[in-house]
């Protein structure tokens, strides 16, 4: 008798062991593959070589600036306006990508129609494409004297040389982020589903907005930060089509190279710094949207 409840005190003990191990965070999972070492301390290598060490560069250049310098570096009217330009227009041209690259997205996936395949690679384009061929392509577009800035001029509207132009510039490079994360998510949502909703008497905007829009939702919102972040950055399809002019049409990543092109080292790091620190926060909102995904689908299945 006495040594059955041993036996059984024993046991509890081990599954509750268990249990908690479960719980207890630990560095390396258990896995059959061996090489963890090996291949841990190279992606650390290799990560530090090429992305930390960099940046920690940069941030020890700008942070040796005096606080007051570094704060007047920002509050410059000339980098005030820029920064309004780069983050509206970035903003703006996700937007518009968020609700555009959802149709082409939809288009892609659900319909079979000829011409699909070249079609789909032609959203690709914007990835293989030097940025400086784009800005060229848009300014033969858009300028007065272009294939659609001649009729648009008549109508008062100018493109070229404006924030609408860096709006569609920024359109253009980002409309492959929302499409190619929306893809995969539209692929796994069954016709059945819609097919269901609308046996149940549900309109096509209920289907849409209880049914499709809840699981496209967190793609949207991960391709929708990756479009912005792409957009702030960008450089080389921009120069071209906005004219570059002070507190007008100057953008973020222009003003860091005109400074380094007049030896101002110290604001160059100070204004790059600002945009490391954002693009860290909008890249945590990307992982903290990913984690949301992957929690939402292990709880759905």
């Amino acid at each position: 008798m006495n040594v059955a409840v041993a036996t059984a005190g024993s046991l509890r003990a081990a599954a509750e062991s268990r249990r908690g191990g479960e719980h207890r965070w630990r560095f390396r999972e258990a896995s059959i593959l061996p090489g963890f070492g090996l291949t841990f301390g190279y992606a650390v290598t290799y990560l530090s070589l090429l992305v930390l060490l960099p940046l920690a560069a940069l941030a020890t250049r700008a942070l040796s600036v005096p606080l007051g310098e570094m704060f007047a570096t920002i509050m410059e009217p000339r980098v005030l306006a820029s920064l309004r330009l780069t983050f509206g227009t970035a903003f703006l041209a996700a937007s518009i990508n968020a609700v555009f690259g959802l149709a082409v997205a939809w288009t892609l996936t659900r319909y079979d129609f000829p011409g699909r395949r070249l079609f789909d690679a032609v959203i690709d384009l914007p990835f293989a494409m030097p940025t400086a061929v784009s800005g060229i392509a848009l300014v033969t577009v858009f300028s007065q004297n272009g294939w659609f800035g001649r009729l648009l001029e008549p109508l008062g509207i100018q493109v070229a040389y404006t924030w609408i132009g860096i709006t569609v510039a920024l359109t253009l490079i980002g409309l492959p982020f929302v499409v190619r994360t929306l893809q995969p998510a539209l692929a796994a949502l069954e016709v059945d589903v819609e097919e269901a909703a609308e046996s149940l008497g549900a309109t096509r905007w209920q289907t849409f907005r209880r049914v499709i829009l809840p699981v496209v939702m967190p793609p949207l919102l991960t391709g929708f930060t990756l479009a912005f972040a792409r957009a702030v950055g960008e450089y080389g399809s921009v120069i071209f089509i906005a004219g570059n002019l002070p507190l007008k049409t100057e953008i973020t990543p222009l003003l860091i190279v005109i400074k380094l092109e007049q030896f101002d080292y110290a604001g160059a790091a100070v204004l790059g710094f600002a945009m490391l620190i954002l693009s860290f926060a909008m890249l945590l909102i990307i992982n903290l949207l990913q984690a949301w995904q992957r929690r939402r689908g292990s709880r759905s299945q």
